[in-house]
């Protein structure tokens, strides 16, 4: 029986397999016209599946296909990377390159024109940068020639991180050469569940295969791991049911050790009031892959450029990881804040959860307490890590948990790719509410927000929302008469609005006006 495969390229025969035509063709299309060209895209989106079908595919056709791996030749002497260089081309072609150094294996490669070669690099990134430029420049003297000579393309497979160095270092590889692999699309996902299902009879419910191609926004990788994970935990079901995948969710976003997630993490820690901009405020920022942030998380496939040539964050999995790891635990306000609790206080006589009064009570903790407590500072230096909007987001995320841990309620948060949400869906004795919480910038800003929540709402199949914005109370005062807290029904859902008014000139930066000279 096959399985999902979570790890290094498909073996057909073992593993449950897409076969991407289009793109083959693609590629197919490119050899033939002679093309040196890259496969550059973000980790787990199933280059190495893609290039090993391209490979078989050409070999059917003629072609000879030599493809090498430099994951961990970033440090290897010159002379290593030869000696793998040359005898994976030596095994592939049954052409003797031994003891040949870069620029004598392609001048002897120029010599034979009664073949068809194809050269694949994997992992191309890892190679040594000190000989790198060297093995690009002899590629370039291969390029000019290739109608002439045996080998007929050459093409790179790594991540985007390495396009800058490609351009500059050999034409062949400008960014037009780049053939795209995207993740997989939802039908794509739904014909690998498919493969499992007709297989082996156990089949994943509707919304089963919904939602891992929501969190996972179709990363292969992820979907591969969603799957296996549910038919590993409940190899006996007939039907992988919506509660299972909670369950495996919940593993994904709180329990599982990930070499890719941990990698997200860490390196958004170096950029992280970049990344809390993302999650925490509805700035626009544009692509540029230039930028350092950008680039580093484009290439682990967390932000992507959206249809506004924006960033936008692309895996809502690696967005709710990046909420959770930034999140202060260790102030200890939970516990000041759960010893308080008295549990009929936040009830109505009827049993209905009484929202006035949890917002109200939020709303005095703060004016008391303030936001100090959930900003984060760099030890050696003093200064803050977290930007402004993070600290109100998690003082109230705080406050609701340890309420929630009080009276035995339940949170959990959607799937949402759209910058800015940080929504939270309570459930307390099976009444459900959903709290989005946001920063107020401007009018336009505060009522479109209203609209989008209600849309939210309908989305999630939920009745009511509260609409939690933070407002510093000397803005409050310029928009009083057009800030108001209230009941209103947006498209049949019933928001909630409150305001919770602050005075603190660092969060966020806002500047009091400043007095007129008498």
């Amino acid at each position: 029986m096959r399985q999902f495969n979570t790890s290094g390229p498909n073996i057909t025969e073992k593993h449950y397999t897409l076969f991407r035509s289009n793109y083959i063709h693609k590629g197919i299309e490119l050899v033939q016209d002679d093309r040196y060209f890259t496969i550059l895209a973000p980790r787990q989106t199933g280059k190495s599946t893609f290039f090993r079908q391209l490979a078989v595919e050409l070999t059917i056709m003629g072609y000879k296909v030599a493809h090498i791996n430099f994951e961990n030749y970033t440090g290897e002497a010159k002379s290593s990377f030869i000696s793998t260089l040359t005898n994976h081309l030596t095994e592939f072609w049954g052409i003797d390159f031994s003891g040949l150094g870069i620029a004598d294996t392609f001048e002897k490669i120029r010599t034979i024109n009664d073949d068809k070669f194809v050269l694949i690099i994997d992992e191309v990134e890892g190679i040594n940068p000190d000989y790198f430029g060297d093995f690009l420049h002899a590629i370039r003297g291969a390029y000019q020639l290739r109608t002439e000579h045996a080998l007929k393309s050459v093409i790179l497979v790594g991540v985007s991180n390495i396009v800058g160095v490609v351009r500059e270092n050999a034409s062949p590889f400008n960014i037009a050469e780049n053939l795209n692999i995207p993740f997989f699309s939802n039908d794509e996902s739904y014909e690998l569940f498919k493969q499992h299902e007709d297989e082996t009879g156990q089949l994943f419910s509707p919304e089963v295969k919904a939602k891992i191609c929501e969190i996972t926004a179709n990363q292969p990788g992820l979907v591969n791991g969603f799957a296996k994970e549910l038919v590993e935990r409940y190899p006996t079901a007939p039907i992988l049911t919506y509660e299972m995948y909670l369950e495996v969710e919940h593993w994904y976003l709180n329990v599982a050790i990930d070499k890719n997630v941990e990698n997200i993490i860490i390196k958004a820690d170096d950029y992280r009031s970049f990344v809390e901009t993302l999650l925490f405020t509805e700035t626009k920022i544009p692509f540029r892959i230039d930028r350092a942030a950008i680039k580093v998380l484009h290439t682990n496939g967390v932000v992507r450029e959206d249809a506004d040539k924006m960033v936008a964050f692309w895996v809502p999995l690696y967005k709710k990881r990046l909420y959770e790891a930034f999140y202060p635990y260790t102030n200890g306000e939970g516990k000041r804040i759960s010893a308080s609790v008295v549990h009929e206080h936040y009830f109505t006589a009827g049993g209905q959860l009484n929202i006035d009064r949890i917002i109200g009570d939020f709303a005095k903790y703060i004016k008391k307490r303030g936001f100090s407590a959930f900003r984060e500072k760099e030890e050696q230096t003093g200064k803050y890590k977290s930007i402004p909007e993070a600290a109100m987001i998690y003082a109230f995320e705080t406050y609701i948990q340890a309420l929630l841990f009080a009276i035995e309620g339940k949170s959990y948060r959607e799937a949402q790719v759209a910058l800015g949400k940080t929504d939270l869906i309570i459930n307390i004795q099976n009444q459900e509410l959903l709290i989005e919480s946001k920063v107020f910038y401007h009018l336009a800003q505060f009522r479109k927000g209203k609209e989008q929540l209600a849309y939210y709402c309908q989305h999630l199949g939920l009745k009511r929302a509260v609409y939690l914005v933070f407002i510093p109370e000397e803005i409050y005062k310029i928009h009083a008469k057009n800030l108001k807290e209230k009941r209103e029904i947006i498209h049949d859902i019933e928001i909630l609005t409150f305001l919770i008014k602050y005075e603190d000139e660092e969060l966020p930066a806002y500047r009091k006006p400043k007095k007129k000279k008498e």
